[in-house]
Formats: structure tokens, sequence, C-alpha cells
């Protein structure tokens, strides 16, 4: 009997795309829809199974689009529904599908339900947020900071009370204890389901509910001394029992809709609160996101460690994921260096579970220095330099798709909203394009293999000893199938005996793309700084 066909989303490669750098279509220096519409066949060409798109919801930008003013409709920036409704029908045209975020969490203070709570403590839709009475002494009514820097309260003076913010004070947080917040956000979620969308990915799920009794929260024993928001332990305001409950109803409607739509969530969070995600019944997330690699010391021994674990501790019938990098984190090229950028890209695409890969990676983009007078990203700017806050806009820079001016981002003589980087005029689409061993290239290799091969998209995960520093080796199987994947963290060369795997192995791919042909098992090279992907 043939194995049950998987849902698309567990061999799918999942894209992030940043719709404000992606491609400008009408010269005001801002990516857009029909900008993204006119590259689907750049898309098409990545080998990826869709494409989850940066909030592009009506918002004032005061978090680039995670200040949310209008859960159903486009934010001009952007286009039109219409643009919306053509790029989705233009993306399954093409075979790919779309995932959009949603920010349950928190909304814009220009959001309609802000402004009728704000306007009286007895005002309808008043509760639909988190009002609390200044403290006995005065000031915000408890200790609770912002991850942006400061309190997680602003004072009202209209009302009298102080209404919490976990990130911008323009940033609101719902009061996701009432059900008629809950109801307002599942009927969000069905009006793009109904026109199309194949899933959502889920912002900052374990901060949805918080201590109904707003106690304070314990100082961090073990706080660097840098980062403001590290300084307390949050054990009052993230990972509260009951929103399992919120995350449940989130599914039911996903699941109410036909065609396998997907909900993913942003689990930030540790290994062992990570798989409670997925449900007891497997009816919360079908994917928590896992940043394991994205924090992880880029290391063979540490790489192995973690991705063990995490296999280990994965719940029955519960499918991993793996991501290296997203709008809020370091690019992989700058954090691994950008001799190991192929190796981690070998790494994301060949593990067992769904990948998710973030747009400009494929060209082994690096973060981009933007200076101060140049910076749009509030974290940033609203902490001291000293505080070591990274500034997300180094890795949200616009995708360089040619070496002419403004690297054909947007038109010429137009000021990009943020910087190029300096190496556009080398690395960017065109130019790689036409290089038979780019970084392009290979990701197109690597990603096409794993859409060919079954080993590789739903197979076992097995890890494999080599007793040699800064190698990493693991095999994927499925039915006759084993690829056996061979990765270099080390910049010197390595000879290897794996012949208790087989004699010998066919090379389907180098990160260097110059190598193919058998090779015996038993004296496998391996170069610096170079993975391959053998089939046994």
């Amino acid at each position: 009997m043939n194995a049950p066909t998987p849902p698309w989303w567990q061999t799918a490669i999942i894209y992030q795309l940043y719709p404000l750098s992606f491609q400008d279509s009408n010269g005001d220096g801002m990516g857009d829809l029909p900008g993204i519409l006119g590259r689907l066949d750049y898309l098409a060409s990545l080998n990826i199974s869709a494409v989850w798109l940066s909030p592009i919801f009506p918002s004032p930008m005061r978090d680039f689009g995670y200040d949310v003013a209008d859960y159903t409709g486009v934010h001009p920036w952007f286009g039109t529904l219409s643009d919306f409704d053509r790029l989705l029908k233009g993306l399954h045209s093409h075979g790919m599908k779309l995932i959009l975020d949603l920010v349950p969490n928190h909304t814009s203070d220009q959001h309609p339900w802000f402004l009728e709570s704000r306007r009286s403590r007895i005002n309808l839709k008043r509760d639909w947020y988190l009002w609390r009475d200044p403290a006995p002494g005065g000031g915000p009514p408890n200790n609770w900071l912002s991850f942006f820097g400061g309190p997680a309260w602003s004072f009202d003076k209209v009302t009298g009370q102080y209404y919490l913010h976990q990130f911008t004070p323009e940033q609101p947080e719902l009061n996701l204890r009432q059900a008629a917040v809950l109801g307002a956000l599942l009927d969000a979620m069905r009006f793009w389901l109904d026109r199309g969308v194949d899933g959502f990915r889920v912002d900052v799920p374990w901060l949805l509910i918080k201590d109904a009794e707003f106690r304070d929260e314990p100082e961090n024993p073990n706080w660097d001394g840098i980062d403001p928001h590290g300084r307390l332990l949050h054990n009052r305001t993230a990972h509260q029992p009951e929103l399992h409950a919120i995350v449940r109803a989130m599914r039911t409607v996903t699941d109410s809709y036909p065609g396998d739509r997907v909900l993913i969530g942003e689990t930030n969070v540790p290994d062992d609160e990570l798989v409670q995600y997925y449900g007891t019944a497997r009816d919360e997330f079908h994917l928590p996101f896992n940043f394991r690699l994205i924090y992880a010391r880029w290391d063979a021994r540490e790489i192995r460690r973690l991705i063990e674990t995490y296999e280990a501790i994965l719940p029955q019938d519960a499918w991993p994921n793996w991501v290296l990098g997203n709008h809020d984190q370091p690019r992989i090229a700058s954090r691994a260096g950008a001799d190991q950028a192929r190796v981690a890209a070998m790494l994301l695409l060949t593990l067992r579970g769904t990948p998710s890969c973030y747009y400009g990676d494929e060209l082994g983009m690096e973060n981009v220095t933007v200076p101060r007078e140049r910076m749009r990203d509030p974290q940033a700017l609203r902490q001291p330099e000293a505080a070591g806050v990274f500034n997300r806009d180094s890795a949200r820079t616009p995708l360089p798709w040619d070496g002419l001016a403004n690297a054909g981002f947007t038109r010429e003589g137009v000021e990009p909203w943020l910087p190029l980087g300096g190496d556009g005029p080398i690395r960017n689409v065109a130019r790689q394009s036409e290089d038979s061993q780019s970084m392009l290239a290979f990701f197109r290799t690597v990603t096409s293999l794993r859409q060919r091969h079954p080993a590789l998209n739903r197979g076992d995960y097995e890890s494999v000893e080599t007793a040699a520093d800064g190698i990493f080796a693991y095999t994927r199987a499925a039915g006759g199938q084993r690829i056996l994947i061979v990765l270099n963290f080390a910049c010197c060369e390595h000879l290897l005996d794996l012949s208790e795997l087989a004699d010998g192995a066919e090379i389907l791919l180098s990160t260097g793309m110059q190598r193919t042909g058998r090779v015996e098992l038993r004296r496998l090279r391996v170069l610096a700084n170079e993975g391959l992907v053998l089939h046994l």
C-alpha cells in the first residue's frame, strides 16, 4: 500500500519575503505587491513552495506593519486589495502558496478598536485592551518592561490610566481574555482565508496572555547587564497556559477551510516550551518555528547536538521545521561567515522538516551598515548604541536585481527606503544568474534536489559518526533511497572513512558545484568549507 500523501506544507520550502525590500514598481523607493507580481518567474525559479509576506496591512508604520490599524486591508504603500488578489492568483498559477503574517498580540494605537477603547473608562471596547490604574504611589502599575526599552506602560491623560505595550508605545496590547477580541481576530482570519490565502504565520504567540493579577516580574539573576529587557524574568508576560486555547481556536478556523491551510507560530522559545505549541492532540500550530539554528554557535558539534535534541523531544506525529534567518535577525552570511553561507544553506535544505528561507540569502546577502540618519528600526532607535541592540534594518535592505543604478530595485534617482549594500554591483540576481557556480545557482540546485528526492523532503534523519572535528554528517532515507550529507564547518580539509555506510556514493551536489561522479567512502575527501550531498 502506498503511503498517504503528506500535506503540502510538510514537503514545502517556505520563502519569507519582506515586501518593502523586494521590488518597487511605482518609483516611490518602497517595494510593493505589483513589484512582487512582476517577479513571479524569479520566485518560481527558486523552486520554493510558498511565499510568506511580512505584514502588508494598513498601519502608521511605527514598527513597519507590526502595528496594525486594519486587519482586513492593504496599506497604500503596498497597493490595493485588488493588487493582493492578483498576486495571490499569480502565485497560485505558478504553483506557489501565499502565507500572511497575523499580528494578534497588539494593534496600532490608530486602530479603530483602540481609538474607541481610550475614549473613556466606560467605553464598550475599554476591556479590549489592557488598562490599569497607576501604582499606589503613582507611576506604572508594575515593573513590566518593553522589548524596545523602558516600561511596558504608557499613561493616558484623558482617562487617567496606563495601557500595556511590550513593543513601541504606539502598539497597545489586546486583551485576549475577552471573547469578543478573539472573535474579531478569527473573523479577520476568515476574511483572508475566504480570499484564498494558504495560511498564516502568527506573530509572538507566547505573549498573547498576561498574568491575570498583573504581578511584578522577578529580577533575572543571570542578566548580562546590557540588554534592558533581559533584566527581568518574564514569567508574568509570557508563556501563560491560557494562550494555548487561543492557538487552538485559530487552528480550528484554519482547519475549517479546504486545501491543508497552514498555521505557523513565531515560537522563539526554549525547546521544551516549543514542542508544547504543537498541542497535546496536534491541534495547535502545524509548524511552531524552531529558532535554534539562528542562535547557535556555528560549530559542527553544537549544531549536531541541538538537532538531535530537537528530534528527540518532538512529539509523535509532529513535523519539524528549521529557519536560519528572518527580518529580526542578522543574516546568516554575516553570522556564520561568507565561506560558510553555502554550507548553511545545504544544512537548512537537507534537514528533516520544513525549511524557511529568508529573501536574499539565496544570493549570500550580508548585513548592510545603515548610518543612524537612515535608520528606520524603532527597536534600535529607542535604545542607546551601548545597549548592543541589533539594528534590524541591516537585514531588511533591498534585494539587488542587477548592477545598474539602485540595483534594479527602484528607478534611477529615487532614494530606496533603506540603503543598498555596497556589493550590489557584484552580488545581484542578474550577475549570479549568468554564473553556473554562483550562490544563486547553488541555491536553485539544492532546492531542486530537495523537491525531487523523497529522502530529502520527507525521509528519516540519522546522524553519522565521523570522529573528525568540524564535520557534521547525517543520512536521510525514504523507501529504498538513502542520501548522505557531509558538512565541513572548518577551514581545513578532512579525509573521512565512512565505509560502514557503503563502499561508494555518487556526488549529487557539492557546495563548490565542481565535484561530480562516484567517490569511495573509505577515503572521502572533504574540502575546507565544503558540503556534499551523496547518493548511497
